[in-house]
């Protein structure tokens, strides 16, 4: 008896053993380059523990090499967590096609996905892009990067194809999609706050709309300049890029706005991350708060990541600091015709890392909460 329970014991095992080895290679097997930037460190320590992807290919460019060793020394988001992916790798096709890589993660400067992209869809890799290279579908936005695309055709082609990755706004067409362009940090707490009011076509558009935004540190990115460099940053606060800002594009299109309507001024809080975006609007009738309350509510019915609060109790950036979510809230005036606009988001997770393992969720049909509660 104790011999025949025995080998049932075996046979479980062997199931389970077999079991976990099919799970581990159904997994979805990714690479991520920029590994080493604040929104790629975000995204590898996302990768590193999602449910349903191999340990990710870590990568830098060849710019990169010998900044800091090919260990990830010093580097505890990707380090040490089990999953053997500390090592950072040189870029290069042939370590992509060895992996097995099925979706590439691109954390680069705007000219390196510009000009990556056109290869890695040609080898048949789907691909979730974080940078503005290919947001914007207006030439007069994109303007403002200067692209020198090899081949303007593939580059026309692509920007057409990429889809603006916005989950909440644009979950059906990123679901089959092949080029996500990750929105930018800015861009989604100000397009997330006024859809709804748009979409219900309540908002005086001609009288102007003003967001006025403040981001931590780190959405000027790992580079230092002497305008983010903690004598510049500390016990300061300040504006920059006032009417030029290379978001202002993404919110214009998205919206459906024209330049004229919006005024968009980011300022740089001295915190290390975070968003907060305070946006100024003139309704076209007398409203109440629980009409302003419902569109919100209809609008965001079921969405995982968007968190409306109550009337006149608005959110802060230590709520929404380190998760994935978008906090919305709003203050109405005592006419019913002015309203103020209070949208709170992590610019490394909602605004970037998140951001990019939700759509990647979208793209698999899987729950979008996975690998990021």
């Amino acid at each position: 008896m104790d011999k025949y329970a025995s080998n049932e014991e075996n046979k479980e095992t062997d199931k389970s053993g077999i079991l976990e080895e099919n799970l581990m290679a159904a997994k979805l097997k990714t690479a991520l380059l920029g590994a080493t930037g604040y929104s790629g460190l975000e995204l590898a320590r996302l990768l590193g523990r999602h449910p349903r992807t191999d340990a990710p290919l870590l990568l830098r460019r060849s710019a990169e090499i010998g900044q800091s060793g090919g260990h990830a020394a010093g580097l505890p988001h990707i380090s040490g967590n089990g999953h053997g992916s500390s090592l950072v790798q040189p870029f290069s096709w042939s370590a992509l096609e060895q992996r097995g890589v099925e979706l590439l993660f691109l954390a680069t400067p705007h000219a390196v996905s510009r000009e990556l992209v056109p290869e890695a869809v040609t080898r048949g890799l789907r691909i979730v892009d974080l940078s503005g290279a290919w947001r914007l579908k207006q030439e007069q936005n994109r303007a403002v990067y200067g692209f020198k695309d090899a081949n303007a055709q593939t580059a026309a082609e692509l920007t057409e194809r990429a889809v603006y990755g916005l989950p909440e706004l644009n979950a059906d067409r990123i679901a089959p999609a092949a080029l996500v362009a990750n929105p930018g940090c800015y861009a989604t707490s100000i397009i997330l706050a006024l859809a709804p009011l748009l979409s219900a076509g309540i908002v005086d558009c001609d009288r102007g709309i003003i967001s006025d935004s403040k981001s931590g540190v780190s959405g000027a990115g790992k580079e230092p300049t002497a305008r983010t460099h903690f004598v510049s940053v500390a016990d300061n606060f300040s504006a920059y890029s006032v009417f030029g800002h290379r978001h202002t594009g993404e919110i214009l299109e998205q919206l459906a706005l024209n330049s004229g309507q919006l005024i968009f001024t980011p300022h740089l809080l001295p915190i290390p991350r975070g968003i907060l975006s305070t946006i100024y609007v003139y309704l076209k009738r007398e409203m109440t708060a629980d009409e302003i309350q419902c569109c919100f509510h209809d609008f965001y019915k079921g969405k995982r990541w968007i968190r409306v609060f109550p009337a006149s109790s608005l959110p802060q950036i230590q709520f929404s600091v380190h998760t994935n979510y978008c906090d919305l809230g709003f203050c109405l005036a005592h006419d019913g015709r002015r309203l103020v606009l209070v949208s709170c988001l992590d610019n490394l997770l909602k605004g970037a890392a998140g951001q990019a393992v939700q759509n990647m969720n979208l793209m698999y049909g899987w729950d979008e909460a996975e690998g990021l509660q």
